[in-house]
């Protein structure tokens, strides 16, 4: 049974303990082999990774196998390389380590036909004797042919008897007769020798044979000529798609990763608040404090909903008390009113007498809620900030995510993966935002992505999540796990059982499937998320004028969406490295030019046979 995939499988070339290697052709026509990890393989522990670490290490190897395409999400995993490569698929399992063994070639039949008894001679006339045949007897291999069968010999394209030449006796032709045959004997007839009623003049004159026709038929012949080779020529150019060059190999994390890193989006909320003690409601200090907190989410809907952490945008109460009283001890450390190294032991102090209340005691502080795209700069209000307000938070029990929407609605959407099967050995990808600035308040955050795998399950609350073995660094809370096919699976969150609290833990798409409906939200793909998408498929498949048309379109569409002005560049960039050819190519213009001329001396020898003709 041939494996699932995106390609047309012609045959087997051959296979090992844990899977098949395939010959197949894309939707490009272009030949490839194929390496299917069996999926009862598959879902053995370690084996999917494996695969894929043999892979990667082929690929940087000092002699590099590079593949082109690859899916080790899938059931069977599967990689492929280009044909002219050489057998990747063959290297690719003994470098599991596996004993792999080639396809047997197909065997012809070795029984030999019957012998054939010479023909009878053909009898000529006295006078013509037959000249003795010069080529030799030619053994012929395989069962005999039907009368109208042709067959190909050692040289491809040379024809070969239709009648397959007997293995006794020397066939010979009958030769054909030249002298005339003997008159025939007529016998005399009795009677008058002549009629006497006839006369000199012969009563019927036979008509005049038509002219001869020659140059018509050749000027005819000619031009069917030159139709069939125009036919042949044309039927080559289709065939080999041109002179368009193959589009250069690319990863499935990188496609994966610019579906979906467009949505993603740096999120920061600014509370502000007293600190005032908890017996008597005096404030600490009569100015009120403000701290950050910052962390990723991502576009779900055409509308500027973002999902994102709950803690990051509504921290627990001693969270953000402790975070007022460290921005609280700074400033008392800056006025010389506190030694720096007590800041640890004033907060532990503090943070069991205080309150934070808004201006007023029964107030909440102050919250106020920014979104960036692409490129983002800490403690920004000003534009292009996106300012924000929180719809629905979910505390650890539920899932610790949080509903917010932004003041735009023209930002790319994520699309999230209702059906994933994500299990132990699964590879995912991590997208968040990460900074190596030392000062948070004035740091650039950027977009990080991260592949990772699948290492166990566990719990928050009542929810069940994933566990992953890396992270991209604190401010990714909040941010994407993709599959290979760039659809959310999950949001990231901290571990809370590891010491470091790194955002290792996934929360799994059907938790925020639920916080949306209960939020009567719809994730869904405007018209310029499924633009962005034709036109990343454009991209990668080679197609660059039509990459180009429809990444514009998706930018005029969604302007903070670089990603895509990134990749239009790109394509016009290959476009213009690689020469795509939109047209006919060189040999197929000396092609029309050769068909121009022979139909130009078809006509010239149709015009001269005409000119015989009219002469005679």
């Amino acid at each position: 049974m041939q494996p699932e995939g995106p390609y047309r499988y012609t045959h087997a070339l051959g296979g090992s303990p844990v899977g098949k290697a395939w010959a197949a052709i894309d939707e490009q026509g272009r030949f490839v082999t194929v390496a299917v990890l069996d999926a009862p393989v598959a879902a053995t522990p370690g084996w999917r990774e494996a695969f894929a670490g043999a892979a990667d290490l082929l690929a940087r190897s000092a002699d590099p196998m590079p593949y082109t395409y690859a899916d080790f999400s899938a059931a069977a995993p599967w990689v492929a390389y280009p044909a002219e490569a050489g057998p990747g698929a063959e290297k690719l399992f003994r470098a599991l380590g596996v004993e792999y063994t080639p396809a047997p070639p197909a065997i012809p039949p070795t029984s030999a036909p019957p012998a054939v008894s010479a023909p009878p001679a053909v009898s000529a006339p006295p006078s013509v004797s037959a000249p003795p045949v010069s080529a030799p007897p030619q053994p012929v291999s395989g069962g005999p042919q039907a009368p109208w069968a042709v067959q190909t010999g050692p040289i491809p394209g040379q024809l070969v008897s239709a009648v397959p030449h007997p293995i006794s006796g020397v066939p010979t032709s009958p030769t054909a007769v030249t002298s005339s045959p003997p008159a025939a004997h007529v016998s005399p007839v009795s009677g008058p020798s002549a009629d006497v009623f006839a006369t000199p003049v012969r009563r019927i004159t036979p008509s005049t044979p038509p002219p001869r026709r020659t140059g018509l038929w050749i000027g005819i012949a000619a031009l069917v000529l030159v139709v069939l080779a125009g036919a042949g020529g044309a039927f080559l150019w289709v065939g080999s798609g041109g002179t368009k060059k193959p589009p250069p190999p690319y990863s499935l994390e990188e496609r994966a990763v610019a579906i979906a890193s467009p949505s993603l989006v740096y999120v920061e909320v600014l509370i502000t608040g007293y600190l005032r003690d908890k017996e008597t409601g005096a404030p600490l200090r009569a100015t009120p404090i403000t701290f950050n907190r910052r962390c990723s989410g991502f576009v779900v809907s055409r509308a500027g909903h973002v999902l994102t952490s709950a803690p990051c945008v509504k921290p627990a109460d001693d969270t953000a008390r402790q975070n007022a009283l460290y921005v609280l001890g700074r400033t008392l450390i800056e006025e010389k009113q506190l030694d720096s190294g007590g800041l640890d032991a004033f907060v532990a102090t503090k943070i069991k007498t205080t309150v934070l209340t808004g201006l007023d005691t029964q107030q909440e502080p102050e919250v106020r809620l920014f979104g960036q795209s692409n490129l983002a700069k800490g403690n920004l209000t000003d534009s292009p900030a996106i300012p924000g307000e929180i719809v629905k938070t979910w505390d650890q029990e539920l899932g610790n995510v949080a509903l917010v929407k932004l003041a735009n609605d023209h930002l790319p959407v994520a699309e999230l993966n209702t059906s994933a099967d994500v299990q132990q050995g699964t590879s995912l990808i991590s997208i968040g935002y990460a900074t190596s600035d030392k000062d948070p308040l004035t740091a650039a955050y950027t977009v990080e992505s991260k592949p990772v795998t699948v290492t166990g399950s566990g719990s928050s609350g009542q929810v069940s999540v994933y566990r992953v073995n890396d992270d991209i660094g604190g401010h990714s809370r909040g941010g994407l796990a993709i599959d290979s096919s760039g659809r959310v699976v999950g949001i990231l969150d901290n571990d809370e059982e590891l010491s470091s609290k790194a955002n290792r833990a996934i929360v799994p798409v059907p938790t925020l499937a639920a916080l949306l409906k209960e939020a009567g939200i719809t994730n869904e793909l405007g018209d310029a998320d499924k633009r962005y998408r034709s036109g990343l498929d454009a991209y990668f498949a080679g197609r660059y004028a039509d990459a180009i048309t429809q990444l514009q379109a998706a930018a005029n569409n969604s302007p903070t969406n670089l990603v895509a002005q990134t990749y239009r560049q790109n394509a016009i960039d290959r476009q213009n490295i690689e020469g795509e050819t939109e047209g006919f190519p060189s040999w197929a213009v000396v092609l029309i030019a050769a068909l121009g001329g022979a139909l130009i001396v078809a006509l010239v020898v149709l015009l001269v046979a005409a000119r015989s003709r009219s002469r005679r």
